[in-house]
């Protein structure tokens, strides 16, 4: 496998965010309900978890029914994925890949790709995209969701005026920016991240011939709301963007 900053990062952090994500309040009453939904009947479907971490949408997904890969470049959460598997004797084949070279991965292999909260990690995003396109069947879908990068990176927050209102402040969007911080207190090692425009990302997807099928900054429901502050904050500020392209 071919080893970059990313590879590098999350085989430092894989087992602090196995555990982490158990309770992470975004991944687990708004960003995943919300990509299952959006992913909708899968029936026997050939679907590709990249990014897959410990497993979680892969086992989600092959409870569903469906012929289910999970992929990621960690190999300490491949195992800890391998091993949730089992304990649920779920069939499902996890590789240790990097997302820009998929090897042994035959082309116009899956009906779906499901990326969530991985292609902004991707150091080699062009590379990423173009494997995707290249492994999907004709017509077959890819379904992305990613730091929204107009409202996330170092330089975007939420702040507190001298009167003590809150705004969230947004600068140097424009900028490229590659930066470390850690994802939580609670982790020992940083986490590499990727500021990149709307623009970049758009244009990468064109490049490679995918057609946007739908584009959506969710707002949480009033049930969600009353979960964390953190989720009620997303009916102000779209933290996440979820995308679906088709080959």
């Amino acid at each position: 496998m071919k080893e970059d900053s990313s590879t590098i990062c999350w085989n430092n952090i894989g087992e602090e965010w196995a555990k982490f994500s158990e309770n992470n309040d975004y991944r687990n009453y708004f960003i995943m309900p919300y990509t299952i939904n959006l992913i909708g009947d899968i029936g026997n479907k050939k679907i590709l978890d990249l990014g897959c971490g410990e497993g979680e949408y892969s086992r989600k997904l092959a409870r569903k029914g469906a012929d289910v890969t999970g992929i990621d470049c960690s190999y300490k959460l491949i195992e800890i994925a391998k091993t949730k598997s089992k304990e649920e004797n779920l069939n499902i084949n996890y590789l240790v890949r990097n997302s820009c070279n998929l090897e042994n991965i035959k082309d116009n292999a899956y009906d779906i790709v499901l990326s969530s909260m991985m292609l902004m990690d991707c150091e080699d995003l062009k590379e990423t995209v173009s494997e995707i396109y290249r492994i999907l069947k004709p017509k077959g879908r890819l379904f992305a969701s990613i730091l929204h990068p107009c409202f996330s990176g170092q330089a975007a927050g939420w702040n507190k005026d001298d009167c003590g209102n809150q705004f969230f402040k947004i600068t140097d969007y424009f900028n490229p920016k590659i930066y470390k911080a850690k994802i939580s207190n609670e982790f020992s090692n940083s986490a590499v991240f990727r500021h990149r425009t709307l623009e970049d990302y758009f244009k990468i997807f064109l490049k490679y011939k995918f057609v946007l099928v739908d584009y959506n900054e969710p707002v949480p429901d009033k049930k969600q709301t009353e979960i964390s502050y953190r989720i009620a904050r997303l009916a102000q500020i779209p933290l996440f963007l979820f995308m679906e392209w088709a080959k």
